[in-house]
C-alpha cells in the first residue's frame, strides 16, 4: 500500500500487469447479479436458438466498445475521467467526474442492500439484522478497494474460478432438469420483446461499466492485454451472466443465480456465489467512485475517498433510497456511452493516437467542442427508439469529428487554467 494507484496520473509501466492478473479483476467486476435479471426478460421473451445469437451479438458490440477505451487506456496509462481532461477540458471533466461518481455510488448502495436482503432471507436470519449487515457489508466490501489493485487482483484470483465453477454446475444441473436443448427448444416465449429492444437490454447491462473499465485495463502490460482482457470480461463474462439470468427463467422462473441454485438444493454454494458475486462487483464499483472522486477534487488521497463513498452507499441503503435510485441510475446510463464516444474521437483524430504528459500538458478549462459533442450524443441516445448506447457513442464521436474542421470563435477553447493540477 505505498501508493495510492496513481489517481491523478498515469500508470508507470512498472506497474503494469500481466493477463491474468487484468482478466481475473475485469472478470470479477462483470459478474453481477443485475445482468442476471436483465438477461431473465430475455429469457421470457426468445426461443433458446433466438436467445444465444442475441446474447452474441450484444455481448460482442459490449465488448468491441469496452475493448477500444481499453486500448486507448493502456497506450496512455489513463482512465476515462483522466483522459476527459483532455476531450473536457481541466474543469469541463467534472462533469463527467459528477455522473460517473454518482453512477457508482448508487450501484453501491443497491449492491450493499441487495446482499443483506437476500442473505436474511435465505438463511432464515430476523429482518432486524438487515440493517447492521448493511453497515457491515457497507464498509467491508470496500477494504480491497482500499487496498487498490493489488486487492481486487487478491480477491478475483480466488473468486472468479469458483464463481464459474458454480455457475458450470448450475448451468450442467439446469440442462439435465431441462431434458437438454432437445426440452429448452420446446419452451414457447411468454413475453414479447423486439431483437432491437434486446440488444439495447444487454448492451444496456454494462455499458456504463465499460466506460470505466479503463480504471484497470490501464494497468495492462501491452494494449493486445488489456484488448484480450477486456474481451474475455465484457464478451464472455457478461454473455456468461445473461445466459444464466435467461435460462434460469426459462427452467426455473428465476435469473438470479443465487435463487437458481437454491432451488436445486445447493444452498451453501448460494450462499458463497452470493457473498463472491456482490463482493468483487462492490469493491471495483466502489473504486469507480473513488477515481472519479479524486479527478473531481483533485486529491490523491484514494482511500480516504473510497471510506468516504462506502459511507455514503452505505447510508443510501439504509435509508431505503437504494430502490428510488435504481431507475434514475438506469437513465444515467444512457448518458454515460456518449463520453466514450468523445474520448476515441479524441485520441485519435485530435492527439493522433498518443496524449501528451498530463503533468505538462496546457489543457483548457473548457474544450467546448468536446462539450457540445457529448451533449449531441447525450441528446441522440435520449431521444433515440433503436439502440440508445450505441446511437450515443457514435452521435457523440461523429459530431465531435465534424466540430474539429469547424473553425468558429465560439467553439475554441476557453483559455487555460492557470493553476496546474
Amino acid at each position: 500500500m505505498h501508493h495510492s494507484d496513481y489517481p491523478l496520473s498515469e500508470v508507470p509501466l512498472s506497474a503494469r500487469k500481466g493477463l491474468l492478473s487484468t482478466s481475473a479483476v475485469l472478470l470479477g467486476f462483470t459478474f453481477f447479479t443485475a445482468t442476471m435479471w436483465a438477461g431473465g426478460t430475455l429469457g421470457q421473451a426468445f426461443s433458446i436458438g433466438q436467445l444465444l445469437w442475441i446474447i452474441l451479438l450484444g455481448n460482442l458490440l459490449l465488448g468491441a466498445y469496452a475493448a477500444t477505451l481499453a486500448y486507448i487506456a493502456c497506450k496512455s496509462g489513463l482512465n476515462s475521467v483522466l483522459m476527459g481532461r483532455f476531450c473536457f477540458g481541466e474543469k469541463g471533466s467534472k462533469l463527467s467526474d459528477f455522473i460517473l461518481g454518482f453512477t457508482q455510488i448508487g450501484w453501491y448502495a443497491w449492491g450493499t442492500a441487495t446482499i443483506a436482503v437476500v442473505l436474511v432471507r435465505t438463511t432464515g436470519m430476523p429482518e432486524w439484522l438487515e440493517i447492521p449487515l448493511m453497515v457491515l457489508f457497507g464498509f467491508g466490501f470496500c477494504i480491497t478497494a482500499m487496498i487498490g489493485y493489488k486487492g481486487m487482483d487478491w480477491l478475483s484470483r480466488f473468486a472468479v474460478p469458483a464463481m464459474m465453477l458454480f455457475i458450470l454446475i448450475s448451468l450442467f444441473t439446469g440442462l439435465v432438469d431441462a431434458r437438454g436443448f432437445a426440452g429448452l427448444s420446446q419452451k414457447t416465449p411468454t413475453e414479447s420483446m423486439g431483437v432491437a429492444a434486446a440488444i439495447t437490454v444487454i448492451i444496456g447491462t454494462f455499458i456504463s461499466g465499460g466506460t470505466q473499465a479503463t480504471n484497470w485495463s490501464r494497468f495492462a502490460k501491452s494494449p493486445k492485454i488489456a484488448v484480450i482482457a477486456t474481451m474475455a470480461a465484457f464478451f464472455v463474462g457478461n454473455g456468461l451472466m445473461v445466459l444464466t439470468g435467461a435460462l434460469g427463467t426459462m427452467i426455473y422462473q428465476q435469473a438470479d443465480i443465487v435463487d437458481v441454485l437454491i432451488a436445486q438444493g445447493f444452498v451453501t454454494i448460494a450462499v458463497l456465489m452470493l457473498f463472491l458475486n456482490i463482493w468483487t462487483t462492490q469493491d471495483n464499483t466502489i473504486y469507480n467512485f473513488a477515481v472519479a472522486g479524486c479527478n473531481l477534487l483533485r486529491t490523491e488521497k484514494r482511500r480516504l475517498v473510497t471510506v468516504g463513498g462506502a459511507a455514503i452507499g452505505t447510508v443510501l441503503a439504509v435509508g431505503g433510497m437504494y430502490n428510488l435510485l435504481i431507475p434514475f441510475l438506469v437513465l444515467l446510463g444512457t448518458f454515460i456511452p456518449p463520453m466514450g464516444g468523445v474520448i476515441m474521437a479524441d485520441f485519435w483524430l485530435k492527439h493522433k493516437g498518443r496524449y501528451p504528459a498530463l503533468e505538462s500538458a496546457q489543457l483548457p478549462d473548457f474544450n467546448r467542442r468536446g462539450l457540445a459533442a457529448y451533449a449531441l450524443g447525450a441528446g441522440a441516445a435520449y431521444f433515440s427508439p433503436l439502440l440508445p448506447p450505441l446511437v450515443g457513442v457514435v452521435v457523440a464521436a461523429g459530431s465531435y469529428a465534424v466540430l474539429l474542421r469547424v473553425n468558429h470563435a465560439t467553439l475554441g477553447d476557453s483559455l487555460p487554467s492557470t493553476a496546474k493540477q
